[in-house]
């Protein structure tokens, strides 16, 4: 190969490194928007983090109020608020910038696959914070609760004469432990995108995964105490979710299959004869 063929060459890759840059840069300013504007509003924010924790409380009948143990922690927490918010309100214009980067690269039939993931992945993952948020953070909060002792009488209750335990929460603290419930819940909430994208690019198949399932049950309770609080609660239900995701995922990918079939059936590519030879 003679130098001007490696300079034509490399001309299409200095375009592509050209366009990435561009891309990026485009990406991290719509993330630094998102969160400036985060910033100016973290503290409605919070207050919507922090309402499973208030209702929890309101029901022993204290005061929802959190403390900053360390000086620098209100500031922490707005920026870890911003950080969040920032990645959340961005995203779609991230997720256009990868759309328009690898389209042109893609056939036209690549396209109309690769587009509803983009799609589905955003919308599977607030599914799931939103599930988090409304549904196991307000059962998590009352169990965790439930082992205050003395400082909270219950009407009809003899008080005991053993030392109170109270809840007196960090806000640092509790917005780590809400963050780490919504990303968890929003991620496993994916699995459903990924094996079918997977099921598409032809890397899985129904059975496989169904052959599988006594070791994505072992997974899937590992997960579950993984990224979950040591709670029995929230663990059974991201277990019972995220099994229940990995069988609609099985559905997925048959369904993807079945359509292969079809399509490969009437392009003439498949022969029904050498497929029951093959059985």
């Amino acid at each position: 190969m003679s130098d001007d063929d490696i300079d034509d060459s490399s001309a299409p890759l200095i375009e592509h490194l050209t366009e990435l840059r561009s891309r990026i840069i485009k990406s991290m300013v719509a993330f630094l928007i998102g969160m400036v504007i985060c910033f100016t509003v973290w503290r409605p924010i919070f207050n919507f983090l922090l309402s499973p924790l208030c209702d929890a409380m309101d029901i022993t009948g204290q005061e929802c109020s959190l403390i900053f143990i360390k000086l620098q922690e209100g500031f922490m927490v707005a920026i870890n608020i911003s950080l969040l918010g920032g990645l959340a309100l961005s995203f779609p214009f991230i997720g256009y910038q990868l759309w328009r980067f690898v389209a042109p690269g893609l056939y036209r039939n690549e396209k109309n696959a690769f587009l509803p993931f983009l799609i589905a992945s955003p919308f599977m993952f607030f599914l799931g914070a939103a599930f988090a948020y409304y549904v196991v953070t307000p059962l998590a909060f009352d169990f965790f609760l439930g082992f205050q002792q003395g400082s909270v009488p219950v009407e009809g209750e003899v008080v005991s004469e053993t030392a109170g335990i109270s809840f007196q929460g960090s806000a640092e603290a509790y917005l780590s432990l809400t963050m780490k419930f919504l990303i968890a819940f929003g991620l496993c909430f994916q699995l459903p995108v990924l094996l079918t994208l997977m099921g598409k690019a032809g890397l899985v198949s129904a059975a496989g995964l169904g052959a599988m399932r006594k070791y994505a049950v072992v997974a899937i309770l590992v997960l579950a105490a993984v990224v979950t609080p040591p709670d029995v609660i929230t663990q059974l239900i991201l277990f019972t979710v995220v099994y229940g995701l990995y069988e609609v995922s099985i559905l997925l990918v048959g369904r993807v299959e079945r359509k292969r079939e079809e399509q490969l059936r009437a392009d003439g590519y498949y022969d029904d004869e050498d497929a029951e030879g093959a059985e």
